[in-house]
């Protein structure tokens, strides 16, 4: 079977078809049907949503059992569209995601065989278990949405999200993430412990979540996430806010704690992720609390510390973010 193209509708055709309003109605739809396996956790639901209406990528760094694996199944579940789930091992090689070209005896030539990259939301399980030469396969499908094979090319689908998820904690047979690709995640993200009066409820109804997930239906299509994408672009955003994002951006840049600070890639990726959180939020303009409650999700997993523990993880990182946040003036 020869790998085809899918051809993009017209973006003129997609905003005669959904307005603001439509949009959020069905942002809210995606956000209910999310809190019927992850409960509790709103906040998370909602970043999960920014980045994917901004068509970014997803980190989840957690230790095991906080639901990390349950919201990326969720949201593929939430959505009509392929899915795929990647194992990562440390003897999973580059061909096993991307695919590998093989010759057909038949027709006496060689055809491209698409790997499990080749779907709308991939889960890459336990991403930093892999090596580093495996890792890299996904580098130029998370920047350019396509994958290079034997010098050809060859097209991701148009809505294309990698949601991957490690353990903070583990680190025997372990492979920590580089900087270039850290850069290509728009988020890293957290779930957290869940409060005690919802854990009660999650012991209690065990049975009910596992059978809420396998009987989750999709509240969006594929083609209704597109063209909520493609409103994302028309949020307004001030100037203000722009010159807001790059005060936080030179701060890291700057700060005497701080080797490496943020690059262009990431304030143009804030900027995005500020224009989704408005509209998930229910606005098709950005205030400063969409910039603001971003800039640790967006930031923190990209700069690098002078100084940082094994096991600091991201939370010396979020919390020089969150220093420079509070030393800069917010627009009004």
């Amino acid at each position: 079977m020869r790998y085809k193209l899918t051809v993009r509708p017209s973006i003129d055709r997609i905003f005669k078809i959904m307005d603001e309003k439509a949009a959020y109605n069905k942002i809210s739809a995606l956000r209910t049907n999310l809190q019927k396996v992850l409960r509790g956790k709103s906040r998370i639901l909602d970043l999960a949503i920014t980045a994917l209406l901004a068509r970014g990528h997803l980190l989840i760094e957690d230790v095991p059992g906080v639901g990390k694996t349950t919201l990326a199944h969720g949201l593929a579940k939430s959505i009509n569209c392929s899915f795929q789930r990647i194992q990562f091992t440390s003897d999973l090689l580059p061909s096993d995601v991307i695919g590998v070209t093989v010759y057909n005896q038949a027709l006496h030539t060689f055809e491209f065989r698409p790997g499990p990259i080749f779907a709308n939301i991939v889960l890459s399980d336990e991403i930093n278990r892999a090596t580093p030469k495996t890792q890299s396969a996904l580098l130029e499908a998370m920047n350019d949405r396509q994958v290079s094979v034997d010098k050809a090319t060859y097209k991701l689908p148009e809505l294309f999200m990698l949601l991957a998820t490690q353990n903070p904690l583990e680190f025997a047979g372990t492979f920590p993430l580089p900087e270039s690709q850290l850069d290509r995640f728009t988020m890293c993200i957290r779930i957290g412990y869940p409060n005690e009066a919802e854990e009660r409820v999650i012991m209690k109804r065990s049975a009910e979540s596992a059978s809420a997930m396998e009987g989750l239906s999709p509240a969006v299509t594929l083609e209704e996430v597109r063209m909520i994408q493609a409103l994302v672009d028309k949020v307004r955003v001030d100037e203000d806010l722009v010159g807001y994002i790059m005060a936080i951006a030179n701060g890291t840049r700057r700060h005497k704690g701080i080797r490496l600070g943020v690059s262009p890639r990431a304030t143009m990726t804030l900027y995005r992720a500020a224009q989704a959180h408005a509209l998930v939020s229910g606005r098709n303009y950005c205030i400063p609390d969409d910039v603001k409650s971003l800039s640790i999700p967006v930031f923190a997993h990209r700069i690098i510390p002078i100084e940082r523990g094994a096991e600091d993880g991201f939370e010396s990182t979020s919390a020089l973010v969150e220093e420079i946040l509070s030393g800069i003036s917010v627009p009004v």
